[in-house]
């Protein structure tokens, strides 16, 4: 990950967890083990296109735990990674795997074809999501989460990087934004947060 990504990962999550000391406290929240988004005003909607060429949206996966993350399929490490630990968690949690939503957005539709998406996602769960939107709707999308993105010349035009935020944010099954997982923890965190959101679901019914 080059010290670029790393510098405005860090002040993502900054600003993350200044908004994470607003929220309420008390015996009954939630102890995540990432930053706990629970309350704030963004992330409130993704409408972007799948792999399989269908819109999407937020609500369809409503009754699930949904950890989306911002990506593309050139990365080197920071992508690959990430969602090899939702794979993990996902089929770590047994039967309640099927409760757990994988969705990987590309920030470089230009690259991240359809097909691409799909064989790239695919690989790590076929239940997996891949999201890709033109450029305007890549960065209307990345501006609803807060996040960032930018490319990073390479040796040639078709060869360039891109600097992204390195983190997940889980939704809850009621599809709101409640945590931000910050790349490099490991799968052990996720896992925690996940279980916890689920378990909460389940005593709402």
């Amino acid at each position: 990950m080059s010290t670029r990504r790393l510098a405005l990962s860090s002040l993502t999550l900054l600003a993350a967890l200044a908004v994470a000391g607003c929220q309420p406290s008390g015996p009954d929240k939630p102890a995540f083990k990432g930053v706990d988004l629970t309350g704030v005003d963004y992330a409130r909607q993704l409408n972007l296109t799948d792999q399989d060429g269908r819109s999407r949206s937020l609500a369809d996966f409503k009754g699930k735990v949904v950890v989306v993350f911002f990506g593309y399929t050139q990365c080197p490490d920071v992508c690959p990674t990430t969602m090899a630990e939702v794979a993990e968690v996902k089929k770590s949690l047994g039967a309640d795997g099927d409760k757990v939503q994988g969705v990987f957005v590309t920030v470089d539709p230009d690259r991240d074809t359809a097909q691409l998406l799909k064989a790239y996602i695919t690989a790590f769960d076929p239940s997996f999501v891949a999201l890709r939107g033109s450029e305007e709707q890549t960065k209307a999308a990345v501006k609803e989460f807060r996040a960032f993105y930018a490319k990073s010349p390479g040796k040639t035009p078709e060869s360039y990087m891109v600097d992204h935020t390195a983190a997940s944010f889980v939704f809850d099954t009621e599809g709101r934004v409640r945590v931000y997982v910050r790349y490099g923890a490991g799968a052990e965190p996720l896992a925690h947060d996940i279980k916890l959101l689920l378990a909460e679901a389940q005593t709402r019914k």
